[in-house]
């Protein structure tokens, strides 16, 4: 049921147990989509230049995913809206000094309600693009119009301005397309992550020694790698996979088709606990088979 909200803002949904976005973001497989995401953070220039200027993004690029995902889960997954105020809130005057001039000479602030609203609608699309890739039941439409609203309640906890929230899920789509088409770009910090000869994390980590232990640990982690890679270019909007230049051919649509199939199929593991090492440590998610109980990653139980 969609709870009431401010007038011309969007309406939102009850957030807890048993709510879509619970559901989704409490399962290891969101997380897949996570470095598309990301990359489309940091196409947005003014996002991109808070990072690259505000962090050790170039040092360490994921220390900011693995500070950063328990501190926002933790935001989706409160006890109640005051916590999930609060949480929200704290977040929000994280970014408060978070501001300079981009690459292209253009004054930024991390908390401009565009800038910070993007940040927050790649994670509405991750969602809803893991369920579309990842998860064995497709969410009905009215289903993905309740996961959007829920997202909007998830918004609201950082108490910023809902100017730029759209009001509905076709709203949201149709903004999303038009900001992948015309407002993102090959930033500096874009251009850095997926170049590797700059990017040590971007080329496949060295094996060293000889022999045939490590002939196959290079086979496995070449592997690994070509995995990694597929994933991210297949959960891409395949217009930003165009403008990123990246390459997409047959090949890789049959194996993504085949990631995405196993992933499915897995259902029943990662209903056991597979793939949970996902999840950054201190990541609160919801327990393996549980709809209601939360656990945080790599400690104890919290609810």
């Amino acid at each position: 049921m969609l709870e009431d909200s401010p007038a011309d803002s969007a309406p939102g949904a009850p957030l807890g147990p048993g709510s879509i976005l619970w559901n989704t973001a409490g399962d290891p497989r969101s997380l897949l989509p996570g470095t598309a995401a990301g990359i489309m953070q940091l196409m947005l220039p003014g996002l991109g230049a808070g990072v690259s200027d505000h962090s050790n993004f170039f040092e360490d690029p994921f220390d900011r995913i693995f500070r950063s995902i328990p501190v926002i889960w933790g935001s989706i997954f409160a006890e109640d809206d005051e916590e999930g105020d609060s949480r929200g809130h704290h977040i929000r005057d994280l970014h408060r000094d978070i501001k300079g001039t981009d690459s292209d000479g253009k004054r930024y602030h991390a908390l401009d309600p565009d800038v910070f609203w993007w940040a927050h609608a790649t994670f509405t699309w991750e969602f809803l693009r893991a369920r579309e890739l990842f998860f064995p039941r497709q969410l009905r439409r009215d289903e993905k119009e309740q996961l959007y609203a829920e997202s909007v309640t998830w918004y609201r906890r950082y108490g910023l301005s809902e100017r730029p929230v759209p009001h509905t899920l076709a709203e949201f789509e149709s903004r999303f397309d038009e900001i992948c088409r015309n407002e993102l770009a090959l930033t500096p910090a874009v251009r850095w992550v997926l170049d590797p000869t700059k990017n040590p994390t971007a080329a496949q980590p060295e094996v060293k020694g000889s022999g045939p232990r490590a002939a196959v640990r290079r086979v496995l982690t070449g592997l690994q790698a070509e995995l990694a890679s597929t994933v991210l270019r297949g959960s891409m909007p395949s217009v930003v996979r165009r403008r990123l230049d990246l390459e997409w051919t047959n090949p890789d649509r049959i194996r993504f088709a085949s990631i995405c199939g196993a992933l499915r199929a897995a259902e029943p593991a990662v209903q056991r606990g597979f793939m949970a090492d996902l999840f950054p440590e201190g990541t609160p998610h919801l327990a393996p088979g549980s709809r209601s109980r939360v656990v945080i990653a790599h400690g104890e139980r919290r609810q």
